[in-house]
């Protein structure tokens, strides 16, 4: 397996070449970028004798149909997905999303002459990170029929049309019924498998998570002549109110709570800000301890804005409850990493993964790869070439674990 693993590694690294970024690896949303990741790995898919082809949300798919052996010549009538995302945030790292893509590419690869009773299905999701549109998951919702009719008509709908699909096509994207599983790779974006020592982790639960955009206006002035006590300064309120976001966060356990974008107009040195907007993201395992941390600092935006002389809006941008895997999957790749003869550790993510939109729909389960320092979302971000062997490993007991539990 470890030759294959450093084949995934290196396929992982040539793919952070294709950006829109020169120097850095930033993929958005159906980007020119995208088409060189589908070519790639169309090429590597259809040689492995995969049917391939791009749904109308822009997910790529690849379908392992028959056994390679055509002695062995037979047709599964249960499907399982292996997938994850193909887009990235800015400057972004190698592996977040891609590697579960490549490693589903790779099992089937290794599976070769092998003929499990089940019909592998991989896909690379064309968004999940909520970059270009504000809004995340336009990949794996369109699987599950519940991207919004507003978001497909607005510049989602035009960024489809430019990379030559239709969005009326978008219903043939839904989950067929013979699908049985889904299973999402991923590295684990956090510290914890590292201060172990382990190399995976298994995902019994995804932590709840809403997204805001709050925008305060007030009234841009002049800053040298406008006294302080007749001043609107909508940045003034927007800082009183992060300072509100942090300190709560900060006294809730398990609560986490961002201020990860901030625009401000007129954006002038000498002039007051007369309007500031202002993201949040919050997330918690426990869907009441997020919602009533997300009401407490509604009002307390509200309250700073009153005694300030600003106008307060609030748009939610996402409201996403915490989601729980599978327990049956769960338990079959909890036995996948015990027969590999590796050590059990279950998590709970506190980052969003498509897992949590394919989860009530479909069984799902998910494996964590240890993340080196702890770091994603970075160009540091990386994997070890152990780890991605392992995974590759627990992956193929997990597929003949499911073929005899005759889900």
């Amino acid at each position: 397996m470890k030759t294959l693993a450093e084949r995934v590694i290196a396929c992982c690294r040539e793919l952070a070449t294709f950006t829109e970024e020169p120097g850095s690896t930033t993929r958005t949303f159906l980007s020119l970028p995208m088409q060189d990741v589908h070519h790639a790995l169309r090429v590597w898919m259809e040689r492995l004798g995969m049917r391939v082809s791009v749904d109308a949300a822009g997910n790529l798919r690849g379908i392992r149909r028959l056994c390679a052996s055509r002695k062995n010549y037979r047709q599964a009538s249960r499907r399982l997905l292996i997938a994850s995302h193909l887009d990235t945030v800015p400057n972004a790292g190698a592996f977040d999303g891609i590697l579960g893509v490549v490693l589903g590419i790779a099992l089937v690869e290794a599976l070769a002459d092998q003929c499990p009773d089940l019909m592998l299905e991989v896909i690379g999701f064309s968004e999940e990170e909520g970059v270009k549109f504000g809004v995340p998951f336009i990949g794996s919702r369109a699987l599950v029929g519940t991207l919004d009719h507003a978001l497909i008509n607005s510049g989602v709908g035009h960024a489809i049309r430019a990379f030559g699909l239709d969005p009326a096509d978008i219903p043939k994207a839904r989950l067929t019924p013979d699908t049985i599983g889904y299973l999402e790779f991923h590295i684990e974006q956090g510290p914890v498998l590292e201060s172990l020592g382990f190399p995976l982790g298994i995902v019994d639960a995804i932590a709840g998570q809403s997204r805001l955009m709050f925008t305060f206006t007030g009234a841009a002035n002049h800053a040298g002549t406008t006294p302080m006590n007749l001043r609107r300064d909508a940045i003034a309120a927007a800082a009183e109110w992060i300072g509100c976001v942090e300190a709560l966060a900060g006294n809730t356990p398990g609560l986490v709570a961002t201020t990860g974008s901030i625009s401000v107009e007129p954006n002038a040195t000498n002039v007051i800000a007369g309007l500031v907007r202002a993201t949040l993201d919050i997330r918690h395992p426990l869907d009441e301890t997020r919602e009533a941390a997300l009401n407490q600092l509604t009002t307390s935006a509200e309250q700073i804005c009153q005694r300030r002389g600003i106008t307060l809006a609030r748009e939610q941008r996402l409201n996403q409850a915490a989601v729980s895997m599978n327990p049956h999957l769960t338990g079959l790749l909890t036995q996948a990493v015990t027969d590999a003869g590796f050590p059990i550790h279950r998590i709970i993510s506190g980052a969003g993964h498509d897992a949590m939109i394919i989860a009530p729909h479909v069984p799902a389960a998910m494996l964590f790869l240890r993340s080196p320092g702890g770091v994603s979302h970075h160009p540091d971000e990386s994997v070890i070439t152990e780890d991605v062997a392992a995974a590759l490993e627990v992956g193929l007991k997990f597929i003949y674990l499911l073929e005899a539990a005759h889900v």
